[in-house]
């Protein structure tokens, strides 16, 4: 029960800005073989979309301290990625599993105000398919 937990967690810290690699995590107990591979990718993929949905609910809440003197970004960063999701919108979101540009797509999607129900379908299947295909590479399946 302890890999499941700590898979869970390296999962959705994963999925934050925070740079960790849960790949590896999930080839170590797919190939270890002492739980099904559903079940690793269920928690996989559990936790890994609760920390895009943090990363969401940052971006949903974050320009409410637009003004504030510490806020993270410029006025022109904002706009840069406004106008990258105005282009591209939702369908950026399948790229949420990319290294070091999925993790920022899901916070300007909570920017942009992404629907909630499409957030999570298209990064669930996102985020669960990047698992499912690296479960099948391993041969875990």
């Amino acid at each position: 029960m302890l890999s499941l937990t700590g898979l869970f967690f390296s999962a959705f810290i994963a999925a934050t800005l925070l740079p960790v690699q849960s790949e590896a995590v999930l080839t170590l107990l797919l190939v270890g073989g002492d739980y099904s591979a559903s079940s690793l990718l269920l928690v996989a993929t559990a936790g890994n979309v609760l920390g895009a949905l943090v990363n969401w609910m940052i971006g949903r809440f974050l320009m409410r301290y637009a003004a504030h003197p510490r806020f993270p970004f410029s006025g022109a960063q904002i706009f840069r990625a406004e106008r990258f999701y105005g282009r591209v919108g939702w369908v950026s979101l399948f790229a949420s599993w990319v290294p070091l540009i999925g993790d920022p797509i899901t916070v300007v999607a909570g920017l942009m105000r992404e629907p909630l129900w499409r957030f999570l379908l298209v990064v669930t299947f996102a985020k669960g398919g990047r698992y499912l295909i690296l479960a099948w590479l391993i041969g875990a399946l």
